[in-house]
């Protein structure tokens, strides 16, 4: 139900957005001439594209707050998995320290640290 809901949803949207588009931005609608009686005439087409901005634009406030209404109630709480809380993790062996080699007395001695020219 929801799924179909939203699918009327989008194509009222698309409807209301291609009725608006139409429109003339001083609001004189499509502006087509023609006789100066009949149903596409300039004073006609805006009557009927300002008439269908609303009334789309109503069905789509009232299907949104449907939906809405839809989704609240249809919620179902979060479960949480309580089945592996009282259980403890096996122990896991450890693996032996790594054995380090016996350390020089001096270590300077053998070694010499090159030296790095500073950037200037």
């Amino acid at each position: 139900m929801f799924a179909f809901l939203l699918i009327v949803q989008t194509l009222i949207a698309v409807t209301l957005i291609s009725v608006i588009l139409m429109q003339r931005s001083e609001g004189g609608g499509l502006g087509v001439g023609g006789s100066s009686s009949g149903f596409m005439t300039a004073r006609g087409a805006a009557d009927f594209l300002t008439r269908s901005t609303s009334v789309l634009g109503g069905m789509f406030i009232v299907l949104s707050i449907v939906m809405a209404a839809i989704a609240g109630a249809t919620r179902t709480p979060t479960k949480i998995d309580t089945s592996l809380a009282g259980k403890t993790a096996a122990p896991v062996e450890q693996a032996p320290p790594p054995t380090q080699p016996a350390q020089q007395s001096n270590p300077n001695q053998n070694q010499q640290i090159p030296t790095v020219p500073l950037a200037q």
